[in-house]
């Protein structure tokens, strides 16, 4: 079976080496916030060009630790998409804060910076970006947006890594950007992991100390805090991969280029880029009519090929985060959105049997286009 993702993939070019680093560390005996870390943090802001960057435990608690340094607690709202993966939401309940849900441009699925302002009140203190399966949102519309409104940026950068816009890479627009290092991500750990950019030098030391019990260079914790360390076996295995990162992030794309290529005389509705950004395809994603969408799965997965779905619940929908909110966009989208298989090591071969099994389907008009 053709795999949506393959996180082994992501291992095995690099096994002898991820074994070595691995090793050192074991022998090193320093396992938590020791200079694997500090080094990897270093790399990684010379790769992002952003000079303050904290390693924490995973995405989600990124998310928290930069709402929490940013002074988001109970009693605020957060302006953010409901077609994200749940962490996104999670984060914002976890601060104590109240999740204030907007919808999501059609050609794009990121957050639609025209709604936000509507949905400002006097309690609004931050929106988060979300650059959804690598697409990049509208950071310039966000910015001003935000530096009107008095409101903190963050981006939510779990799927964005090595994506770009206008020559300038995401997670460097926001007051503060978070990344992921889950498996399956662009740069993907052998477990948890997250960092956090903030632009500001001024909450460095806020970020480090709520990312450890919000302990003082004595222990003492001044506030209230995390347990948020990543490892140093997980900082060294970051550290052979990073320097592969562009090379797997061509080789995403040129999968994405072969499937837009092969699927254009298709009635699947292709993904877009947004004018002037480098899409970094965390995930290909393709729509078709909520109806055929059960049949399209089926059918690839008959044919060997196993597709995903990016997200077929959004967060307004779920029993823990519901709300009333009026999101036509997005419930429309999350009943038509299909991952297709892409990842570094996805073979020629097997890329030419996903693009003529979704012809085949197509061309038996099984398939119906989306619409927006």
């Amino acid at each position: 079976m053709i795999k949506t993702a393959h996180p082994l993939a992501q291992y095995q070019p690099h096994r002898d080496k991820i074994k070595a680093a691995i090793d050192n560390v074991l022998e090193s005996g320093v396992y938590l916030l020791g200079p694997q870390l500090d080094l990897f943090e270093s790399e990684l802001g010379a790769y992002l060009g952003a000079t303050h960057v904290v390693g924490c435990g995973s995405g989600t608690d990124a998310l928290v630790l930069a709402m929490l340094t940013a002074g988001i607690g109970r009693g605020d709202e957060v302006i953010l998409p409901s077609h994200t993966a749940s962490a996104t939401v999670a984060a914002v309940l976890l601060c104590g804060a109240t999740p204030v849900y907007v919808d999501i441009e059609p050609n794009f699925y990121t957050i639609d910076p025209s709604l936000i302002e509507g949905a400002c009140s006097a309690r609004t203190k931050a929106v988060i970006a979300v650059h959804l399966y690598g697409q990049a949102a509208d950071l310039a519309s966000l910015r001003e947006l935000s530096d009107s409104q008095g409101l903190t940026l963050i981006e939510d950068c779990a799927q964005s890594l090595g994506g770009e816009l206008h020559g300038k890479k995401l997670g460097t627009f926001g007051d503060f950007a978070c990344f992921s290092f889950f498996p399956t991500k662009n740069l993907g750990s052998l477990g948890d992991g997250g960092a956090v950019v903030c632009k500001e030098g001024k909450f460095l030391d806020r970020l480090k100390s709520l990312r450890q019990y919000g302990w003082d260079r004595e222990r003492v914790s001044q506030q209230a805090g995390l347990n948020s360390r990543m490892d140093e076996i997980q900082a060294a295995v970051l550290r052979v991969k990073l320097p592969h990162l562009s090379q797997s992030l061509e080789d995403r794309m040129n999968q994405a280029s072969k499937y837009l290529n092969g699927l254009a005389g298709s009635s699947l509705q292709l993904p877009s880029t947004r004018p002037g950004a480098l899409h970094s395809y965390s995930l290909f994603v393709v729509r078709v009519r909520d109806e055929r969408r059960g049949k399209l799965i089926k059918f690839l997965r008959r044919n060997g090929v196993i597709a995903g779905v990016h997200y077929p619940v959004p967060a307004h929908k779920m029993p823990a985060f519901r709300n009333n909110a009026f999101l036509p966009v997005t419930e429309k989208i999350a009943q038509e959105v299909v991952s297709l298989p892409l990842y570094p090591g996805l073979k020629d071969g097997e890329q030419d049997r996903i693009i003529s099994t979704l012809l085949l389907f197509s061309g038996g008009e099984d398939i119906q286009p989306a619409r927006n």
